[in-house]
């Protein structure tokens, strides 16, 4: 449904601590080896350490990793001499100023970064919030961050909280490479045809 009203990309959703989509290991390679060229396959993964991402993404058959938490040291290296194929995009949870510290630090590492509106470090006794939370965070720290990647070289996706209401004055104020979407286009528990629909259908009025 997704590649049929014009996603250029899939995002494959692991195990997380939290949040909507989680899609079993084996489906996941299912769906990566059947996708058509040109729509690329992330796989969302919240591990942490180099061995254990690497050996998930060789399983999974994907072209794109996206790190949903912060990694250990050392891990976007092994990424590349493992899997120097596979595109690395690390996610950066826009909460304040330290954010575009983050990204900044990220972006030599990585293909790109995209921004998103969890809670990687929650209040003793919560629960990670890693992505789907359909929050939106503060665009103008986001439109920064876009400006000091764009200076690097790395294009930003943006996701939290995008629906077909709000993508539009999104885009016109981050200007991302490209948007992300998951909450925002479920109904009761699965991808809904009518809001991914309505929301591409608006992304068809951006120009330039």
């Amino acid at each position: 449904m997704a590649v049929r009203l014009g996603a250029h990309a899939l995002g494959l959703v692991s195990r997380m601590p939290s949040g909507p989509g989680v899609i079993a290991d084996d489906a996941i390679a299912e769906i990566a080896r059947t996708v058509p060229p040109g729509v690329a396959t992330f796989l969302l993964t919240s591990a942490t350490d180099a061995g254990t991402i690497i050996a998930h993404v060789a399983r999974a058959g994907v072209g794109v990793v996206q790190l949903v938490d912060e990694v250990e040291a050392g891990t976007y290296g092994a990424i590349r001499r493992e899997l120097p194929n596979v595109r690395i995009v690390q996610v950066i949870h826009v909460v304040d100023d330290s954010s575009v510290v983050q990204a900044i630090d990220a972006s030599a590492g990585v293909d790109a970064v995209l921004l998103d509106s969890g809670r990687p470090k929650p209040p003793p006794g919560g629960v990670k919030e890693l992505g789907g939370t359909g929050r939106v965070h503060d665009w103008s720290l986001s439109n920064r961050i876009v400006e000091e990647m764009r200076s690097r070289g790395k294009p930003v996706w943006l996701a939290g909280g995008l629906h077909a209401e709000n993508v539009l004055d999104a885009v016109e104020r981050v200007r991302p490479f490209g948007v992300d979407v998951c909450s925002g286009v479920r109904r009761d528990g699965a991808l809904s045809e009518e809001r991914l629909a309505a929301l591409v259908g608006m992304l068809g009025q951006v120009r330039d």
